[in-house]
Parts: C-alpha cells; sequence; structure tokens
C-alpha cells in the first residue's frame, strides 16, 4: 500500500463522513449534556465496527440487487424522524443514550453502504480501508461535537442536517444500478431530470412534511400542560 492511496483514502473518508457527523449531531441534540459525549462515544464505535464489517464484505455487497436503493428509503424515513419526531421533556432532560446510540448506528450504517463503495473503488483493498476509516475517527467525533454547539445555537441546523440526509438517500436511490438500468430503458429522456429532481424533491418533502409534524407536536405539547 503506497501513501498516494492512503491519502485518498482519507480524503475520500473525510468527505463523505461529513453527513454522518451531521447524524451524531442530530441523534444526540437532545440527549442530557452530561451524557451527550457517551452516546457519541458509543454510537460512533458501534456505527464503526459496522462501517468495516461494510468494508470487509464489500464484494458481496456490490452483488445485493436494489442495495443503495433500498438504503436510501430507510434513510429517508430517519431522516424525518429526527426532525419531526415529539420532543420528550422530562426529568432526564430528552432522549437516552440508548436511543441516541441506536439511531447513529442504525443511519450511520445505511449512510456507510455509499462510503464504503466509494472508498472500495479508490482503495482496492481492505487494508487501506481500515486504515484511512481510523484515521478519520476522531475527526468525525470532533466535527459532532462542533455541530452540537452550533445547532443549540441555531436551530435552524435541524432542518438543514435533515434536508442533507433527505438529498443523500434521493443520490442513493437514483444511484442504484439496478434503478438506473431501469430508468434507462423505460424513460431513457428523463434520467438526468430524475437525477437531479429526485433528491430536491425528497429535500422539499421531507423538511416540509417535517416542519409541519414539528409545529403539531409543540402545539399538543403546549395545550397537554
Amino acid at each position: 500500500m503506497d501513501m498516494a492511496t492512503l491519502l485518498k483514502v482519507i480524503g475520500v473518508d473525510l468527505v463523505l463522513s461529513g453527513d454522518n457527523a451531521i447524524v451524531i449531531a442530530l441523534a444526540a441534540r437532545n440527549v442530557p449534556a452530561e451524557h451527550r459525549r457517551k452516546a457519541i462515544f458509543w454510537g460512533t464505535l458501534g456505527a464503526i465496527v459496522l462501517r468495516l464489517l461494510f468494508a470487509a464484505i464489500i464484494v458481496w455487497l456490490l452483488k445485493i440487487p436494489l442495495i443503495s436503493a433500498l438504503g436510501g428509503i430507510l434513510l429517508i424515513q430517519i431522516a424525518y424522524s429526527l426532525l419531526a419526531g415529539k420532543e420528550k421533556e422530562h426529568k432526564a432532560g430528552g432522549e437516552t443514550v440508548a436511543s441516541a446510540v441506536r439511531t447513529i448506528i442504525i443511519a450511520d450504517a445505511v449512510m456507510s453502504l455509499d462510503n464504503v463503495l466509494a472508498l472500495a473503488g479508490v482503495a482496492h483493498g481492505f487494508v487501506p480501508i481500515l486504515i484511512g476509516i481510523l484515521i478519520s475517527i476522531p475527526i468525525i467525533v470532533w466535527g459532532s461535537q462542533l455541530i452540537l454547539k452550533v445547532m443549540e445555537r441555531f436551530p435552524v441546523i435541524v432542518y438543514a442536517g435533515a434536508g442533507l440526509l433527505a438529498y443523500t438517500s434521493g443520490e442513493m436511490i437514483v444511484g442504484d444500478q439496478m434503478v438506473d438500468e431501469f430508468l434507462h430503458s423505460s424513460m431513457p429522456n428523463l434520467v438526468e431530470a430524475i437525477h437531479v429532481g429526485l433528491p430536491i424533491l425528497l429535500v422539499i418533502l421531507v423538511v416540509g412534511i417535517g416542519y409541519l409534524r414539528r409545529k403539531q407536536n409543540k402545539k399538543d405539547t403546549s395545550n397537554a400542560v
């Protein structure tokens, strides 16, 4: 393994891990401040283990039809839940560490499919992927904590983060090989428009519906008091 390959792997992993850092921040935002580091640590650890597992079986994963599309569909639900999920204000001060860890692991597992596929294309082997991921871990964790602090001052970041996840889900769906082949065979004139338009449409739907749901949840909470 040469240094150029390693640098490429680290660079690709850091760029693609931006979404993962936002997932961690969104999932941990309602955890009491004193427990956030614990939630981020265990969530990230679980996510990294799954990412390494994906890297180890990447050849097998590449043979599974529609895996990217199915992952994108699951990510839509995660993006919506993170944005519109009912706020649970109780004595503990918000969501539990366990729920945040679970969300981080599931979301990162889904998003890591794209990450690992891209890394495999650059690295052409498991060892470079392993080294690149291990080097990028502290940067991902630090990034999530920074995003958390910004989100506390600017709540609109929550909507931006959910929108980014929705956009990523659209890219995963239209980027799936089987979906792309279907589009080219059934509607060749619309392929480019769908590739560009679907991610944008999902952002509008997820953020819009999530906003209305979040607003309704706050109204229900106010009426219950």
